[in-house]
């Protein structure tokens, strides 16, 4: 007697093709808006990107679940619902390409002052030729060194730039860094910076670390990067900052999140703003295609699924 299918539930057609040719696997479309009459039988879950849908929201009913698998590299916001003994997995490695591009764009953006001609160019202006700042010579801090971090440092490297890099703790270097320095560190090492990249996870450790007091180190006309997530950033104290014309910034994570009409972040000097486009790339999908088969391959087969942050196979 042939053994029963894995079933696997995916947002689009586009994900159900990638699969086709898997034997014993059953992947149904759905968009999680509203119940799916093989719900029960669902024993892998990806949801759809950029979702608002809360796990409580779509996991009632999905009694044979083993696994969610999420499209997003954040997951904080999904792990209160997680359902017992289901696994939950992030998207590590599907957005570290976009979310570096974006990352050095607007380190460039910022540092070559593109947002002041860009609204010169919208008056007709022809700005006056001076020395301009470059991003070649600066001292560049990238806070969060995992696989995002590494991305945006090896963007950053062929710009002639000196890079220092922070993780949770201490470690040994790599190909890219000749050592990776601990969070603990941070305090003594952000005074030599001119450019804070920031890559970390929204965690309690994480939650306003760049406070007025870690953004006070920072030295007058230093830029603040942040691609991690807009909570890690003391928003007051930042504009603060900003508004004072000591430090620059560029976010493309605000808290709140969206930011609203009238928020002094808006009009802050040397803040540019882009709205939280960073892994929203057409680079994403082809990536995202490629782990959902590798997680149902790994569960056909029995093997351990891939970036599992929650749930029982998240243990190490």
């Amino acid at each position: 007697m042939a053994a029963d299918p894995l079933v696997v539930s995916v947002p689009d057609p586009e994900y159900a093709e990638a699969l086709a040719d898997l034997d014993g696997v059953d992947a149904l479309v759905w968009d999680m808006e509203g119940p799916h009459p093989r719900g029960a039988e669902i024993r892998l879950a990806v949801m759809p990107y950029m979702t608002k849908l809360r796990l409580a929201d779509v996991t009632p009913g999905l009694d044979s679940l083993e696994v969610v698998q999420l499209q997003s590299a954040g997951y904080e916001h999904f792990v209160d619902d997680l359902p017992d003994g289901v696994t939950l997995c992030n998207a590590a490695g599907v957005h570290d390409a976009s979310t570096a591009e974006l990352a050095l764009t607007l380190v460039l953006a910022s540092i070559r002052e593109i947002p002041g001609f860009a609204a010169s160019q919208a008056r007709s202006t022809w700005e006056p030729l001076r020395l301009r700042s470059s991003l070649a010579d600066r001292r560049v801090l990238v806070v969060g060194y995992g696989q995002i971090g590494r991305a945006i440092v090896r963007r950053l490297e062929p710009f002639e730039v000196a890079i220092t890099a922070v993780a949770s703790r201490a470690r040994a270097g790599d190909d890219l860094v000749p050592h990776v320095h601990g969070i603990d560190e941070l305090p003594e090492l952000l005074p030599d910076q001119d450019v804070v990249v920031v890559i970390v996870p929204l965690t309690d450790a994480t939650r306003g670390l760049f406070d007025a007091q870690m953004l006070g180190r920072m030295p007058d006309g230093a830029l603040l990067v942040n691609v991690a997530r807009g909570a890690v950033v003391d928003t007051d104290a930042l504009v603060a900052e900003c508004s004072s014309g000591r430090l620059r910034a560029a976010l493309d994570v605000t808290d709140p999140e969206p930011l609203p009409e009238g928020h002094p972040l808006w009009t802050a000097p040397g803040v540019l703003v882009t709205p939280h486009v960073g892994g929203a790339t057409e680079a994403m999908r082809p990536r995202a295609i490629a782990l959902v088969r590798r997680q149902v391959e790994a569960l056909r087969s029995g093997a351990r699924v891939d970036n599992a942050v929650a749930g029982p196979l998240s243990a190490p």
